[in-house]
């Protein structure tokens, strides 16, 4: 490690020294005790005090058994992030060192596959709850969704430093923790914590492909790396054909599909700069013979209204690609965001040549694989094309799934 963090975070207060106690109900010990790692305040019967965000909390049960440890936020629904659970243990820079190395190592088949884009720590899978990072070449980008890490995070960037050759390191926050920039001590979205600002474009490798990434203003970090095995699983699909590639944002799997092949990939999306710097990708990318004899089209359009236009116009295509943004973060948004899936199932297949290959994917965590499942194949069925030789994928090995829970991301893979 060379340089050092930005003086926000090396001055950040401790936590306090004195653990917050906190009883539940038995439910929420049982849940516990499965290994779930977010507990909410509805769930609390009883606190010894209020404390500051990042402080320890230790949760026991009716009869003052330790169940878990945690890191506390009192201006979050989930009020303890749990770190250890069943066994007492100290919580402190050896730990989260410990931690980091753990998830660094279930990273390493990556170094095999011409890749610098991945998820280097995801979240509560790899005992980090409510922290990612991800690495895009020798920068990492950091984003959190709770306050309760900041008098950590030093301990943490610092560990993560010693381990991992990086040059810079990006802050990035969730909607919630900027709504309260008063809590912040003036660290901002896209600041630089570690290392010198961003010159030019920066880029990341993906299976030997070339992305611009954008860790500063861009979605999630910079780009969506949880689809990456199942660009490689399009790139197989494409040779020869005429592809759709819906939700498009920067060509992800259009130029994945172009590699394998395409003879021609149209691009969907609403946003001028997503279909932009997916024009920028293509060009990124042009020493590869198939990217560049490969027609790429886009169209700045509504997804829904594009494509209904297209299948007004006749068109078809040998293989469409449909992964829209989530539509349902809360359970009570999953009827209405299965609708939606619906709707695009049907104007996808009614787009599709004979015999053609459909890709179906929802990141909506409240949607089960089931009723993705079930409401997809309803949907293409009532088109008149209904989907055979359906194989379904989920996350790649750098989002792991430790949890039921957070399983998210779903993909269908069908003939129809």
């Amino acid at each position: 490690m060379t340089g050092s963090l930005h003086p926000l975070l090396t001055d950040w207060p401790r936590s306090s020294s004195r653990p917050v106690k906190l009883q539940v109900s038995n439910s929420a010990v049982a849940s516990l005790h499965r290994g779930h790692p977010l507990l909410y305040v509805e769930r609390i019967t009883r606190e010894s005090h209020k404390g500051e965000p990042g402080d320890l909390a230790v949760v026991f049960d009716n009869k003052k058994r330790f169940v878990a440890i945690g890191l506390y936020d009192p201006f979050s629904p989930v009020r303890l992030r749990v770190l250890r659970a069943g066994q007492p243990g100290p919580i402190d820079r050896a730990f989260f060192a410990e931690r980091i190395a753990q998830a660094l190592a279930r990273r390493l088949p990556l170094l095999q596959t011409e890749t610098d884009g991945y998820r280097l720590i995801h979240g509560e899978s790899d005992g980090m709850p409510g922290m990612v990072v991800d690495r895009y070449g020798d920068t990492a980008v950091v984003k959190l969704y709770t306050h309760a890490w900041f008098p950590h995070l030093c301990d943490c960037l610092e560990s993560l430093l010693e381990q991992q050759p990086l040059s810079r390191i990006v802050l990035r926050l969730n909607r919630g923790l900027q709504q309260h920039p008063e809590h912040l001590r003036g660290l901002e979205d896209g600041q630089i914590l570690y290392g010198e600002p961003i010159v030019g474009t920066l880029t990341c490798r993906e299976n030997g492909l070339r992305f611009e990434v954008d860790p500063i203003r861009g979605q999630k970090t910079g780009f969506f790396l949880d689809q990456r095995d199942n660009r490689a699983r399009v790139e197989r699909l494409a040779l020869g054909k005429r592809v759709l590639n819906v939700f498009s944002y920067n060509g992800g799997f259009s130029l994945a599909a172009a590699r394998g092949g395409a003879r021609e990939v149209t691009s969907i999306d609403q946003s001028g700069p997503a279909l932009e710097s997916s024009q920028r990708n293509f060009a990124l990318n042009a020493d590869v013979p198939t990217v560049a004899a490969a027609r790429h089209l886009t169209i700045r359009d509504d997804a829904f209204k594009a494509m209904a236009d297209l299948v007004k116009k006749g068109e078809k295509y040998d293989l469409v690609i449909i992964d829209p943004p989530a539509f349902a973060v809360r359970r009570a948004q999953v009827k209405e965001a299965l609708a939606a899936y619906g709707r695009l199932a049907h104007l996808g297949v009614s787009l599709l040549a004979p015999d053609g290959d459909i890709v179906l994917a929802s990141c909506s965590s409240p949607v089960t694989p089931e009723d993705f499942r079930r409401t997809m194949c309803e949907a293409a069925a009532r088109a008149g094309r209904p989907l055979r030789r359906i194989e379904e994928t989920s996350h790649a090995l750098d989002h792991p799934l430790d949890f039921a829970e957070s399983r998210y991301l779903k993909c269908l893979f069908a003939k129809a």
